[in-house]
């Protein structure tokens, strides 16, 4: 059997800065450690961080309530008013919102300042998008994550249109609906002098690109294709969609022991990839078992 993983895949910049960061804060000893949230979507990961003392807080109530200790924020970010009222708790806060992350902060941010409407192609329900709706104007925003979505999108009373996109999503899928929502604009507005100001930002990390374009390209050439990565993780569900859309045995698991009793022995090539919150020693484990060496 051959066993290949994809060019790119697992940890990527933004997930080890943010799981670096709350190790080294746990090993300094100088004050209880706390994540406001879970600091990646990775079961493993968090269970390990909880036996080196790091626990888990999931609400401002939650953190007031705490007379000491340092606040990890995740890698996902948080809303603007959490931030502050973190700050404001008189807590040490350490930011460890992945800086690709950060950048659509400052986009959303400046943007709404200068009265755009911001609208936010991503899940909305994702901690990423919760955190960016964060930083827009209350009134001023939309969330969208479907093709359906986009072409019943009706133009707000505003000649200024700011788009940004989740981090992890599909880029493909991305480019699709900017241009959906590109032939609404230029079908609506009559004339030039009309016509919506639209800024568009790509802000689709460019790990996620790498991930998701090396993960097609090897599964249509495996018999079989394995992706690795936690069950509430959206880049992994994106690269799940992507390769079974290339190849029909797609399986999707959080660790080596997802694949006992399964049978890969039948397929003649079998392909790795894995969610940017995947830790190397998990991706390691999968493929030695896959070629039978564990």
């Amino acid at each position: 059997m051959k066993v290949e993983l994809a060019a790119k895949a697992g940890f990527c910049f933004g997930v080890k800065r943010a799981v670096d960061t709350v190790y080294q804060e746990a090993a300094s000893g100088t004050s209880p450690v706390y994540t406001f949230g879970p600091i990646i979507h990775n079961e493993e990961v968090i269970a390990d961080l909880e036996k080196k003392g790091v626990h888990m807080i999931r609400s401002l109530e939650e953190a007031r309530a705490l007379k000491a200790g340092t606040i990890v924020i995740r890698s996902h970010g948080v809303p603007k008013q959490v931030q502050d009222a973190l700050t404001d708790a008189g807590l040490n806060v350490v930011d460890a919102t992945c800086p690709f992350v950060k950048k659509i902060h400052n986009i959303v941010h400046e943007y709404s300042s200068k009265g755009y409407f911001v609208l936010i192609i991503g899940s909305a329900d994702h901690p990423e998008v919760e955190g960016i709706v964060g930083w827009a104007h209350p009134d001023r925003y939309k969330v969208i994550s479907s093709e359906e979505e986009a072409r019943s999108f009706e133009p707000p009373e505003t000649d200024k249109i700011c788009v940004v996109a989740q981090t992890t999503f599909n880029h493909k899928k991305f480019q699709d609906m900017v241009e959906i929502i590109r032939k609404i604009e230029y079908d609506e507005m009559s004339t030039a002098e009309n016509r919506i100001n639209f800024r568009i930002f790509d802000t689709i990390c460019s790990a996620t690109k790498e991930r998701q374009e090396a993960a097609s390209a090897l599964a249509r050439q495996v018999d079989a294709m394995i992706v690795i990565g936690g069950a509430s993780s959206s880049n992994t569900r994106k690269l799940y969609e992507i390769c079974a859309e290339n190849c029909r045995n797609t399986y999707f698991i959080q660790t080596r022991e997802d694949l006992e009793h399964s049978d890969f022995l039948r397929f003649g090539y079998v392909g790795i990839t894995a969610g940017a919150s995947t830790p190397n020693n998990i991706i390691e484990e999968v493929q030695k078992y896959v070629r039978c060496e564990l």
